[in-house]
């Protein structure tokens, strides 16, 4: 017969009582049954654990057997709430991968009310492109993406929000003196600069600006500081300028109805764990901002 932890808990117990009787009421079983387990242990062992039949007095054995057993037990209830903690998504790790303006812009707020209900669950964030986040997903690299690559098939795929495309530029630029009745055609003639977003606008309008654009920035902070430098006007959805524009404004579009829609991609559900699930729900109740009405925050 092999040993079992249930063994060891009953020698701890008795051994801390010095009595079958009040280890049994512990254990909550019969004195007999008590005394049947432990003499299944000594015989497992071959030798006495106590000096007399009283078990008051340990043996040199029974000793050290004794700190072996106590610190397997704990062990052993460790484990166990680890698990239990992991099935109730108290513990575990939560890695997302998310676009840098929802990161700025959405995410603190959903990981900030995550966080204080969720104190021992680990969480870790990455901000990329929708490619790299696509990327990630398909190589189970990250439990959850937020960007604007819309649906992944095979994967559960949820929109969160969408938000309308507009101008960036300087707030003494003259773009932004009659900007509640700009258009596309205002545009004309501006030294335009691209990013990675211009391709979600398939308006006819917008594609001879786009194509006559001469410089190309991917990355939010440097396109803003060429902005700020009066190199040049973008468009791009709302809140990826949302917390970085200072001396900048946001000019919505009259005559377009272009909006970048964001979506979360999620691990399909064998795959994720219950914390992970939990920050999905989290995510998905959380109250996005919608599509851009004023020229300034």
């Amino acid at each position: 017969m092999s040993i079992k932890i249930e063994m060891l808990r009953c020698y701890v117990t008795v051994v801390a009582h010095g009595s079958l009787a009040e280890a049994a009421n512990e254990l909550g079983r019969t004195a007999s049954a008590v005394s049947m387990m432990l003499k299944q242990f000594e015989d497992h062992i071959g030798a006495p654990l106590f000096e007399t039949a009283r078990k008051s007095r340990l043996t040199p054995l029974g000793r050290q057997v004794l700190d072996e057993a106590r610190r397997e037990i704990e062990h052993f209830d460790r484990t166990v709430a680890a698990i239990d903690g992991l099935s109730k998504a108290e513990r575990g790790l939560v890695r997302l991968a998310v676009t840098p303006s929802v990161a700025q812009s959405v995410m603190p707020s959903v990981l900030r009310d995550f966080v204080q209900s969720h104190p021992d669950v680990r969480v870790d964030i990455s901000d990329a492109d929708s490619a790299k986040i696509e990327q990630d997903i398909r190589a189970e690299d990250a439990d959850i993406g937020i960007s604007s690559l819309g649906p992944i098939e095979g994967y559960d795929c949820t929109k969160l929000f969408s938000d309308r495309f507009g101008v960036i530029c300087r707030g003494d630029h003259r773009l932004a003196r009659d900007w509640d009745q700009l258009a596309w055609a205002d545009l004309t003639g501006e030294t335009f600069i691209s990013n990675g977003l211009c391709h979600k606008i398939t308006d006819s309008d917008f594609q001879p600006i786009l194509a006559a654009a001469r410089l190309m920035v991917r990355n939010t902070t440097s396109l803003l500081g060429l902005i700020r430098a009066g190199v040049g006007i973008t468009v791009v959805p709302r809140l990826v300028v949302q917390e970085a524009l200072g001396d900048l404004v946001f000019l919505p579009l009259l005559d377009t109805s272009a909006e970048r829609d964001v979506w979360m991609i999620t691990q399909p559900r064998h795959l994720l764990g219950p914390a992970a699930r939990e920050m999905a729900a989290a995510i998905q109740s959380t109250d996005f901002p919608r599509g851009a009405t004023k020229n300034s925050f």
